[in-house]
């Protein structure tokens, strides 16, 4: 039996961590609107200081703006399997993210 391409398709998953009243996270968001426009990817924020994000806030409380990079596997048996996230921190351009989603999209 031969797999089709509609049940082992991929995609990134670029996820930002974020809090209120940061600069840098402003900043991050203007290259992952920029690099939104060159390619698809599946996006979300998460506000590290928002309740139910206890273990997020332990994490990134001094280091936001994080990204984290993942592929994820959508096909019929297991749907949206993620990678292991790929990170970047603080400041980061357009190319460093591109280059990452690419790298993310390339894993096996």
């Amino acid at each position: 039996m031969h797999v089709t391409r509609e049940f082992m398709r991929h995609s990134a998953n670029v996820i930002l961590f974020t809090r209120p009243n940061c600069s840098l996270c402003e900043n991050a968001k203007v290259v992952i609107q920029s690099v939104s426009r060159l390619r698809s990817f599946e996006y979300r924020e998460v506000n590290i200081m928002s309740h139910g994000q206890e273990s997020w806030k332990q994490l990134y409380e001094f280091d936001t703006p994080v990204v984290h990079v993942q592929r994820v596997f959508h096909n019929y048996a297991k749907p949206n399997i993620m990678t292991e996230p790929r990170k970047l921190m603080h400041r980061f351009s357009e190319k460093d993210l591109e280059s990452l989603i690419e790298e993310a999209e390339g894993s096996p």
